[in-house]
């Protein structure tokens, strides 16, 4: 995306900062495009390669990625001299991205997102090295606030974000951390709240504290009384929660787990099926109830 660069303005610059901020796309501010070795095309980067390359229009037997770490040739934005890969330009010296990666062969002329190469992931972050520590187990990297917190769970990142689908492990945008130890997108999360969904989408487990709900419901069950015929229904239901079967009284509204009293019970066998998941939004709940 050039921003009407103009060299004759910027020539005293020096090349680290000469055209800074002025060529890119829409995922990177950069002076260099790229040759993807897999179709032998040029883009901006390898996220613009990506969505071209899969787009519906596209035969999804020719939908693809470009293989990041075998990018062998770019262009300079300034001079448009094809080149290996390198961070200073051989014609005109220009600085292709104020930081480099040359085991990603990565270019980004925004520094304030703090990248840093995590040998273990393989690929470049954002946010400081400082401020995350990496998984083994989950294979990922997290904030340093989950590193005695979070759940363990094998590649958790290796995977599509249950909501949007899009692939987790490097992707642009913010991730977190479910109670259960599945990973999401963070505004996904947000979309999901604003819909009064309040469980992971992967295993149903709650990712939030209900309590505050669940003593809501306790309420409203206790004022909706059931006709005499189903006064003495008993059904089975399993707790998304914690896991546990258990016997109870039916109610038209939700079922309580006996043991952990959460209403995020689904009925398994025994009378009119009932479903508890969108209970949140019957009685009216929303994000902004939660501490």
């Amino acid at each position: 995306m050039d921003r009407g660069f103009d060299p004759n303005m910027s020539s005293n610059e020096s090349p680290m900062e000469l055209g800074s901020g002025y060529f890119g796309c829409s995922h990177y501010r950069r002076r260099c495009k790229i040759r993807t070795p897999c179709c032998d095309e040029i883009f901006d980067c390898r996220h613009c390669h990506n969505e071209s390359k899969n787009a519906l229009e596209i035969d999804p037997l020719d939908r693809h990625d470009v293989p990041r770490h075998d990018l062998k040739r770019v262009i300079c934005s300034l001079c448009d001299t094809e080149q290996d890969v390198q961070q200073h330009c051989v014609k005109c010296g220009v600085c292709m991205g104020k930081y480099f990666c040359h085991k990603c062969k990565f270019f980004d002329d925004d520094i304030s997102k703090n990248q840093y190469h995590c040998n273990e992931c393989g690929i470049c972050r954002t946010g400081g090295e400082e401020n995350f520590f990496h998984c083994d187990k989950c294979g990922c990297c997290y904030s340093n606030l989950l590193k005695d917190s979070h759940n363990c769970m094998e590649r958790a990142m290796h995977h599509n974000c249950p909501v949007c689908f899009e692939f987790l492990f490097d992707t642009t945008k913010d991730i977190t951390v479910l109670r259960c130890g599945h990973t999401i997108h963070l505004e996904c999360v947000k979309e999901m709240g604003r819909h009064y969904k309040y469980s992971c989408p992967v295993c149903s487990k709650s990712y939030c504290d209900m309590s505050r709900v669940w003593e809501k419901l306790d309420r409203e069950v206790a004022s909706t009384p059931m006709p005499k015929m189903y006064l003495n229904k008993m059904v089975w239901i399993l707790c998304n929660d914690c896991g546990e079967s258990s016997e109870v009284n039916y109610h038209i509204l939700a079922h309580k787990c006996l043991k952990c009293n959460s209403y995020n019970t689904r009925q398994t066998r025994g009378g009119p099926a009932s479903c508890s998941s969108d209970i949140t939004e019957m009685i009216g709940f929303s994000p902004s109830q939660f501490p």
